[in-house]
């Protein structure tokens, strides 16, 4: 399999790069490398390659700035997912594209199936809702929704750690670790992302969308106490709200999403608590 990477040097794309490494020919690309946005750019290196698999971790993820960037967040997260499945199409590629869980509204009590209406809260949600639509340009295309990313090799680094790797840095340094307790979450372990998706392509599910995170869900003060628990270090917390965090774009409170999708097709997300242990082991066994 030769499989292209674009947002290679990030969170998820440096996982995404080391789960293909073994048995498949991957061509990562960096932003340096490879601009998304830059369409004659895109057409012409997918042609050239002539991959099996277009794998975009390329993404703007500034929720808050996008609000007065509107266009920059469309520029990749919408018009650049639509360059690269057009170029899949043409080279009869497959088209796996990573959406999120803030299209969502946030307005439920359990978690989001692939079924649910999405209802974005934000530029920067409306932005990837609108990437969804557009990689469904190539009819071989997968849309795999992830949220609050962790961990992989991209966390060592310099990457952005995410909102449960600062997490798991405050409590080891015996710092006040502010937390929300009204937003409950679905973390997911990059690590498992990618395998996931390497599974995915190697079982050839039926195109469309799935829920590719860590299975459960929490709290960020629940998911602040079990790192807590398994560190052994006790955790000093500030509680926020939604309402006492002043912040340009509006979040959805209950982001929670279901792996079952993915689970009745074989491809099992384990849970957030697994993942979890295995990250806190990994940042430990590199020191």
């Amino acid at each position: 399999m030769r499989v292209l990477v674009t947002g290679a040097a990030g969170l998820l794309g440096s996982a995404v790069v080391e789960a293909f490494s073994h048995g498949a020919e991957v061509h990562a690309f960096r932003h340096g490398d490879l601009d998304i946005t830059d369409h004659a750019a895109v057409e012409r290196v997918v042609d050239d390659l002539r991959p099996d698999a277009v794998i975009n971790c390329a993404a703007y993820n500034d929720v808050d700035r996008a609000e007065n960037e509107v266009a920059a967040a469309l520029q990749v997260n919408a018009f650049g997912v639509l360059a690269l499945a057009r170029a899949a199409r043409a080279a009869q590629a497959i088209v796996v594209h990573y959406s999120t869980d803030f299209v969502f509204d946030g307005e439920t009590s359990r978690p989001y199936t692939e079924a649910d209406p999405p209802r974005p809260l934000n530029v920067y949600a409306a932005s990837k809702l609108l990437g969804e639509w557009f990689a469904a340009d190539s009819p071989q295309h997968y849309v795999l929704r992830v949220e609050s990313l962790f961990g992989g090799p991209g966390a060592s680094n310099g990457a952005r750690r995410g909102s449960l790797g600062t997490i798991v840095d405050r409590i080891r340094a015996g710092d006040v670790v502010p937390v929300f307790v009204d937003r409950t979450v679905s973390p997911s372990y990059t690590r498992d992302v990618a395998a996931a998706t390497r599974a995915i392509l190697e079982r050839s599910l039926p195109a469309g969308t799935y829920h590719c995170v860590n299975a459960g869900s929490g709290t960020w003060l629940e998911v602040a106490r079990y790192a807590a628990e398994i560190l052994e270090i006790p955790l000093r917390t500030r509680e926020l709200t939604l309402e006492t965090v002043v912040a340009k774009a509006a979040r959805p409170r209950f982001c929670a999403l279901s792996p079952a999708r993915l689970a009745e097709f074989g491809v099992v997300m384990p849970p957030w608590q697994d993942a979890v242990r295995r990250y806190v082991a990994e940042i430990e066994g590199r020191e």
